[in-house]
């Protein structure tokens, strides 16, 4: 049934191709996958597998690929993505040595994908569950890990009719999972090759911090002032924040919003009543006399929090907030949308106090103008926030310290 749905789903991406451009690029890059492979694989090296579906996970992974490849220099990292949105903003990630798209899971491509690269291990990040790989590795005897995933009870697995698929997780060497409820469901099923380490991505986000570049033009125009940063943001979250700061012009307002097209940024400029720029627009002199900084170009964001005192993150009124840890590791509280449920870092945030949930511009206003009448509020669950990362820090070295240390 499975190898039924994958070639039926093949013939959707072909057919989705001729109309689709994203669909289009990744229907190519798993084509010439094998190109890649055959061009780039050394018959002699010792490779490593690790394979993400798109950004996020590749950032979950990414601290474990950097510390083996600190640690054991002798080996090869292949990287390889089942989504563009991944592939395409980390084909030049220099930390592997071969990256491409995963072509797809049919029995064919698994044999002819293992036949070529020959991996001494591999890993597969968060919800990567591919049953014809899987099972061919496991034939091979290579050692499998599935990291930083985590389990919820109405997933497939823990379904009756999901008994047949769920035999996928017995080809796994390890599961390193984000919580105990994730071990408890596992249990349930039989599975016990489990140990609770955390998510690598808290990791990931003090490395990102550590990483951080210094933005001239970002602290012009903080100055003395107080920041607001609106991360990630989409229109209803714009129209909350904005007309809350358009009556608090003590404050300044950066945002960086997370679709950086003409007509959104224009659709952001017209919202606001004060006087903004664009960043990649101004010059010091004119940020310095801004009180909004629109931010309309990527990578900037995990830098530009260390300006602020208070974030905001985006998504929350749509499929889902943004990443919440880039900003909480800077020592400041976070402010997020009600759709947050599935997020166990937000969760944990919350529960932590050093996150804050809106439904609408009352609770937005109700929990800023707290910040603003009351700084020790605002320091103390800015503290709470960055304790609350750094706490929970520390999943890359257990896995690497299983694998590496205690079975050596």
């Amino acid at each position: 049934m499975y190898n039924l749905f994958i070639y039926i789903y093949l013939l959707g991406v072909a057919i989705a191709s001729l109309f689709n451009p994203k669909v289009k690029r990744m229907w190519r890059g798993e084509r010439r996958a094998f190109d890649i492979l055959r061009s780039k694989v050394d018959p002699q090296a010792h490779y490593i597998w690790f394979h993400a579906a798109s950004l996020g996970e590749f950032e979950q992974g990414r601290p474990l690929i950097e510390l083996i490849r600190r640690r054991f220099p002798a080996y090869r990292i292949l990287l390889t993505f089942f989504s563009p949105s991944g592939y395409e903003v980390r084909k030049d990630y220099e930390g592997a040595d071969i990256i491409c798209y995963l072509p797809l899971d049919t029995i064919c491509n698994a044999r002819r994908f293992l036949r070529l690269v020959r991996p001494e291990m591999a890993f597969f990040i968060k919800y990567e569950f591919w049953y014809n790989y899987l099972h061919i590795l496991k034939h091979r005897g290579i050692p499998t890990y599935s990291v930083s995933s985590i389990f919820r009870e109405g997933q497939v697995f823990f379904k009756w009719y999901g008994r047949g698929y769920g035999k996928v997780l017995n080809c796994f060497t390890r599961f390193f999972v984000q919580n105990d409820q994730s071990r408890l469901l596992l249990s349930r099923i039989g599975i016990t090759n489990v140990d609770v380490v955390g998510d690598t991505r808290f990791d990931r986000v003090l490395q990102i911090k550590h990483e951080a570049h210094h933005l001239p033009l970002v602290e012009t125009f903080k100055q003395d002032r107080q920041v607001f940063i609106a991360g990630s943001s989409w229109a209803p979250d714009e129209d909350i924040f904005i007309r809350f700061f358009d009556k608090h012009r003590d404050w300044k307002l950066i945002i960086a919003p997370h679709v950086i097209g003409e007509d959104h940024l224009q659709q952001i400029l017209s919202k606001l009543n004060r006087k903004a720029v664009r960043y990649t627009r101004a010059t010091l002199d004119e940020v310095r006399d801004a009180d909004c900084l629109l931010i309309d170009c990527f990578g900037l964001l995990s830098s530009i929090y260390q300006y602020g005192e208070v974030a905001y993150v985006g998504g929350g009124f749509g499929v889902g907030i943004h990443n919440v840890l880039e900003a909480a590791v800077w020592k400041m509280p976070v402010i997020f949308g009600p759709n947050n449920k599935r997020f166990h870092e937000a969760q944990g945030l919350l529960a932590a106090r050093g996150g804050f949930e809106i439904t609408d511009y009352t609770s937005f206003e109700t929990i800023m103008q707290r910040f603003i009448d009351d700084q020790s509020s605002l320091h103390e669950a800015g503290i709470r926030a960055e304790t609350f990362v750094n706490d929970l820090a520390g999943a890359t070295e257990k896995i690497f310290h299983h694998i590496f240390v205690s079975q050596s």
